[in-house]
C-alpha cells in the first residue's frame, strides 16, 4: 500500500469536510490552532496566516497547504516549521528559477499553482510530508495597499474552516494617523450569534477588530453546520479628511501622499455608453445589461449629457448627438434600452470610433468626457486586427478623455481591452457572469459618476523615484496615491504641490511636510513606508509594461525585478523557491493573470476518490476531509499517484506570470500529553530562571482604571477601582459560572484570577502558573512553557504566549500576562458572553450609554442622571498591544449603579 497522503486546504482559514461515507469520530490530523493576523498602517496591509497541524497517527502523512489571497497582494514570506527546523521560501528571478527547475515545468506538473478563485481571490498551494505523531507549522505573509472606492477602504477576510477549530483567531489592527470617520464590520460572519464573537475597539487613530468564535459557535451560525464556519468578514472604513491638501506621511527617507479632496464642486460630464449587442450577448447577459443601463440612466445628473450606441456588425446610435439628461430625454432613452436585442457579429472598431466622434462633435466647456465600452468577445466584423483597432482609437481620442472597457464574461479578450484602456487613460474591468452582473455594472459606473478634478498633476520638491504623478481625472470617493523617496533624506526642504482643473479653473494645493514620529507605528510594521513605495512602484511598472517597447520596457522591467528581489515580493517577474525536507525536494507555483482562466468552481462539501491504477484499492469509504484527506497506506511508500501536485522530486516555484498589462501560536504538545479521551497523563515541569525586579523600580498605584465601551459614542467611559481589592469580575448564576480577581498590592493589574464552573471546575491563574481541577484530575501549566490546549466537558483552555484563552459554557475570557514597568500582572478581557443575559460583576456590563450635556464640557448624562466627568487617558490592557485611549472618567457609582463593596468577595 502507498504511504498515507493527507491534503490540507486553507481558505483564508482551513476547509474541512467529510466524505459521503460514515466519518470516524477520531481524526488522524488535528489543526490545533489557526490565526489570521492583519496589520494595516496607513492603508498598507500586511497579513500573516499561521496554521499549526499535528499528525496524530503512527504513520507519515502528506499535508497540503492551500490559502486564498487577494489578487492585488504580493506574497512576501512563506515558511514551514517541522520539528523545530525552519524551511523558508526564497524569491528568485523567474527565468533563473525556471531554468533551475525545468524538469517540472516541461512536464507541466509544477505543484503549488496560484489560481484564480472567483472575483477577488487567488489560490496558493504547497505540501509536505509529516512524520508520525509530528507537527508542522505553515506561515504565509502577503502585503497589499488598500484602494479607496466609493468613499471607503475594504479589508476582506474569507473564513471557511469546514471544521470547528479549538484555537481559532482573527486579529486586525488598523492604524490611521488622521483618525476614522467610520468603521464597520460586515459579512456573513458578523450575523446572528457570531456577532458576539466580534469585538471592535477604537481609539483616536487606532482600531482593533477581533473574531474569536468558540467551537460551539462555529457550528451554529446561519451558514454553518458540523463542518464549521463558512463566510466572510468584511471590515470597511474611511479616515477623517480635515485637510483638503491631502495627507502626507514621511518615514525612513520615504513619503506617501494620499490626495482625496472633497471641497470642490462636481464637474458635469459627457458620457457615451457603447454596448455590444452581438449574438454572444444573448439571454441573461443582455437582460442584465438592460437592467444596469436603466438604473444608470436614472442616476444621471440634470447637467450631464449622454449618448447611447449599440453595435454588432452594424453601429446604431440612439441619437446622433449628446443630449442633456432631462426627464423627457431619459424616458426616451430608457425606451430605447428596453428594445436592445442581441444579433450579429462584433465591430468594436467602428463602435468606439462612433463614440469618440459623438463627443468631438459636441464639445462643452467646463465638463469631463468619458467613454464606456461594454463587450463580451473579440472583434469579428469590420476591422478585426487588434493592433490597428488600438491605433485607430488612440489617434481618434488623443489625450482628451479616458476610455473604460468592461469585459463581460470569460470569452472576452481581456488583454486587448486592458491595453486599449491604458493607452487612453482608462482602466479595464471584468464583469463576472453571475446573478449580480447588473449590480457590477452599476457599481463601476458609480465609481466614475462624479468627476471632481481633471488634469491632476502632483509635484514634489525634494522628492525622487516617484510613482505615477499625472492623472486625467479624479472622481469623488476615490483617492490618488503617490509615493517616493526624499532626496538625501532632507525632510526640511521637502514640499508637495497639486495642480488640477476644476470646472475650467486651475486649483492648487500646497503642503509643507514635517517629520513624522514613527514611534506610534506597530514594531512589526515599522518598515511599511519603503515597502509601500516598492509595492506601488512595482504594480505601476507592471501595468505600464503593455504600453512600453524596446529599451525603455527592458529598463523598467529590470527596475521592478530589482525591487521584487529586494523586498522578497512574489511578482510576475519572480518566483519563490521552497525547499522541502524530503531529499531537498522543491516546488513551484505560478500566479495566473487576470482573464487567463475561468475560476475553479466551489469545492463541494463531499469528496470522492477512485483507484488510480488497476488492482489498487480505491479510496471510497475512507475518512475524507475536504482540505484534510487522510488516505490509507504504509509509512514510507510513494504517494505520487494520489497527488495532484507537489510530486516528490519535482520542483516548485511560487511565482506569478507576466501580466497583460507573527502571529505567535501553538507550536507543539511537548508539555502536555493527552490520551484518546483528553485525560492528562504527564506534565513535564520546567523551571525558568526568573530575575525579580526591585520594588523601587515598580511604580506604585492607588487604583486600577477600567474601560467600558459606549453605544453610539466615539469615546468610551472609564472608572477607577482602588487597590487592594478582591473583586467579583463576572458571574452568571444560570450557568454556574463566576470569575473573581485579586488586585496586586500597590501595583497595576491583578495578581490572581480564579474561575468557577458547575461546582467541580476550578481554574486558578497567577503570574507564574495556572492550575486546573475538574473534580477528578489536577493539571498545572507554566506561563513560559510551550503553548498547549486542554478541552473537557464544556471547558476549553488554550495557553498561548502571554495569553490564557478560557471558554466555559457560553462565556469566553482571555487572561493576558503583561510585563510593564518592571512588573508582571494579569488582566482579563471578556471576548464573549451570552446575548440578552444580564451578568453580574465589574465586567458584567458589555457597554454603557451616555449623552454629553449641551453647554457643558465636563458633564455627562448617564441613566437619566447628570454626573461630572473629565477627559483622561487610559491604557487598554484587554489588548496585547496596550494602546492608550482617551475616555470619559466618571465615578464608579454612576456607571456601575452600586458601591464598590457590592462587587467585592471575601475569597477567590
Amino acid at each position: 500500500m502507498d504511504r498515507a497522503a493527507l491534503r490540507l486546504i486553507l481558505l483564508g482559514v482551513f476547509l474541512l469536510s467529510a466524505s459521503s461515507q460514515p466519518v470516524k469520530k477520531k481524526q488522524d490530523v488535528d489543526i490545533y490552532s489557526f490565526y489570521i493576523n492583519s496589520t494595516v498602517t496607513s492603508r498598507y496591509a500586511t497579513t500573516v496566516i499561521t496554521s499549526r497541524v499535528a499528525n496524530t497517527v503512527n504513520e507519515s502523512q502528506e499535508i497540503q497547504f492551500e490559502v486564498k489571497i487577494p489578487k492585488n497582494a504580493f506574497i512576501s514570506k512563506f515558511r514551514m516549521t517541522i520539528e523545530g527546523k525552519i524551511y523558508d521560501g526564497v524569491v528568485k528571478e523567474k527565468q533563473e528559477a525556471q531554468q533551475q527547475y525545468s524538469r517540472a515545468v516541461s512536464r507541466g506538473e509544477s505543484a503549488g499553482l496560484i489560481k484564480s478563485v472567483g472575483r477577488t481571490l487567488e489560490d496558493f498551494k504547497t505540501s509536505v510530508t509529516v512524520a508520525a505523531f509530528s507537527k508542522v507549522t505553515f506561515e504565509l505573509t502577503y502585503e497589499e495597499l488598500l484602494k479607496r472606492r466609493l468613499g471607503k477602504y475594504e479589508l476582506l477576510i474569507n473564513a471557511q474552516p469546514m471544521q470547528p477549530v479549538a484555537d481559532f483567531k482573527i486579529d486586525v489592527h488598523i492604524q490611521e494617523k488622521p483618525g476614522f470617520s467610520f468603521l464597520e464590520v460586515k459579512g456573513d460572519l458578523s450575523t446572528g450569534d457570531l456577532a458576539n464573537a466580534i469585538k471592535t475597539t477604537r481609539a483616536d487613530k487606532d482600531a482593533w477588530v477581533t473574531f474569536y468564535p468558540t467551537q460551539d459557535q462555529q457550528t451554529k451560525c446561519e451558514s454553518c453546520g458540523e463542518s464549521g464556519l463558512k463566510g466572510d468578514l468584511l471590515i470597511t472604513y474611511d479616515v477623517e479628511r480635515s485637510s483638503h491638501k491631502g495627507e502626507v506621511m514621511v518615514s525612513n527617507g520615504y513619503f506617501v501622499h494620499y490626495f482625496a479632496p472633497s471641497d470642490v464642486s462636481r464637474i458635469p460630464k459627457n458620457v457615451v455608453f457603447i454596448i455590444d449587442r452581438s449574438g454572444s450577448m444573448n439571454g441573461r447577459k443582455m437582460h442584465q445589461t438592460r437592467l444596469a443601463l436603466l438604473k444608470i440612466l436614472s442616476d444621471l445628473d440634470g447637467d450631464d449629457h449622454f449618448g447611447l450606441i449599440t453595435f454588432d456588425s452594424e453601429v446604431k446610435t440612439w441619437k446622433n448627438e449628446l443630449l442633456k439628461a432631462t426627464k423627457e430625454n431619459l424616458e426616451t432613452a430608457k425606451s430605447f434600452v428596453k428594445e436592445i436585442r442581441d444579433r450579429g457579429a462584433t465591430d468594436i472598431n467602428a463602435a468606439v470610433l462612433a463614440g469618440v466622434d459623438m463627443i468631438h462633435r459636441h464639445p462643452r466647456e467646463e465638463t469631463a468626457s468619458i467613454l464606456i465600452l461594454l463587450t463580451d468577445g473579440d472583434p469579428t466584423s469590420g476591422e478585426t486586427n487588434k493592433e490597428r483597432i488600438m491605433a485607430n482609437v488612440r489617434e481618434a481620442i488623443g489625450p482628451k478623455f479616458p476610455l473604460y472597457c468592461l469585459g463581460f464574461g470569460y470569452d472576452v479578450n481581456f488583454d486587448f481591452l486592458t491595453k486599449m484602456s491604458l493607452e487612453n487613460g482608462g482602466v479595464a474591468r471584468r464583469i463576472y457572469e453571475d446573478s449580480d452582473a447588473d449590480l457590477q455594472l452599476q457599481g463601476f459606473y458609480d465609481e466614475v459618476a462624479v468627476p471632481l478634478l481633471t488634469d491632476v498633476q502632483l509635484k514634489y520638491t525634494g522628492g525622487t523615484n516617484l510613482t505615477k504623478t499625472s492623472f486625467s481625472l479624479y472622481f469623488n470617493g476615490s483617492e490618488i496615491v503617490v509615493s517616493g523617496q526624499i532626496t538625501d533624506n532632507s525632510v526640511e526642504s521637502f514640499t508637495s504641490e497639486v495642480i488640477a482643473v476644476s470646472k475650467g479653473n486651475n486649483v492648487t494645493y500646497q503642503e509643507t511636510v514635517m517629520v513624522k514620529d514613527t514611534s506610534d507605528v506597530p514594531p512589526e510594521n515599522e518598515d511599511f513606508m519603503p515597502r509601500l513605495w516598492a509595492y506601488l512602484t512595482v504594480k505601476q511598472i507592471l501595468e505600464r509594461q503593455v504600453l512600453l517597447k524596446g529599451q525603455e520596457k527592458e529598463d523598467e522591467k529590470k527596475a521592478a525585478l530589482k525591487l521584487s528581489l529586494k523586498y522578497q515580493f512574489v511578482t510576475p517577474l519572480t518566483s519563490m523557491v521552497v525547499t522541502k525536507p524530503q531529499g531537498d525536494e522543491v516546488e513551484v507555483a505560478d500566479k495566473p493573470k487576470e482573464g487567463g482562466e475561468e475560476p475553479r468552481p466551489p469545492v463541494p462539501g463531499y469528496s470522492h476518490f477512485s483507484p488510480s491504477q488497476p488492482g489498487q484499492p480505491g479510496l471510497h469509504g475512507q475518512h475524507v476531509l475536504h482540505g484534510l484527506q487522510a488516505l490509507p497506506g504504509r509509512p514510507g511508500a510513494s504517494s505520487q499517484r494520489y497527488q495532484t501536485s507537489g510530486r516528490r522530486g519535482m520542483p516548485m516555484l511560487l511565482g506569478r506570470p507576466a501580466p497583460p498589462l507573527a502571529h505567535p501560536g501553538i507550536h507543539d504538545y511537548s508539555d502536555l500529553l493527552i490520551s484518546g479521551y483528553g485525560r492528562m497523563l504527564t506534565i513535564p515541569r520546567r523551571i525558568a530562571d526568573v530575575v525579580l525586579p526591585t520594588m523601587s523600580s515598580i511604580p506604585r498605584v492607588r487604583s486600577n482604571r477600567f474601560l467600558l465601551p459606549s453605544a453610539g459614542q466615539s469615546k468610551p467611559l472609564c472608572f477607577d477601582v482602588p487597590v487592594p481589592q478582591k473583586l467579583r469580575l463576572l458571574q452568571d448564576s444560570a450557568s454556574e459560572f463566576s470569575m473573581n480577581g485579586q488586585f496586586m498590592t500597590r501595583r497595576q493589574g491583578f495578581s490572581k484570577i480564579a474561575f468557577h464552573y458547575k461546582t467541580k471546575h476550578l481554574l486558578t491563574i497567577n503570574t507564574s502558573s495556572i492550575s486546573y481541577q475538574d473534580g477528578q484530575s489536577h493539571v498545572e501549566f507554566l506561563w513560559d512553557q510551550e503553548p498547549t490546549q486542554h478541552n473537557t466537558e464544556g471547558v476549553s483552555i488554550i495557553l498561548r504566549s502571554n495569553e490564557m484563552d478560557v471558554t466555559m459554557g457560553h462565556i469566553r475570557v482571555v487572561i493576558l500576562l503583561h510585563k510593564k514597568n518592571g512588573g508582571v500582572f494579569l488582566w482579563p478581557a471578556v471576548r464573549q458572553q451570552p446575548k440578552d443575559v444580564s451578568l453580574m460583576g465589574i465586567l458584567g456590563k458589555p457597554e454603557a450609554s451616555y449623552e454629553e450635556v449641551q453647554g457643558s464640557q465636563t458633564t455627562l448624562k448617564i441613566m437619566d442622571q447628570e454626573v461630572k466627568a473629565s477627559m483622561e487617558d487610559v491604557t487598554d490592557y484587554t489588548l496585547p498591544s496596550t494602546p492608550v485611549i482617551r475616555c470619559w472618567l466618571v465615578p464608579f457609582q454612576a456607571v456601575m449603579q452600586g458601591e464598590i463593596s457590592d462587587f467585592t468577595v471575601t475569597r477567590l
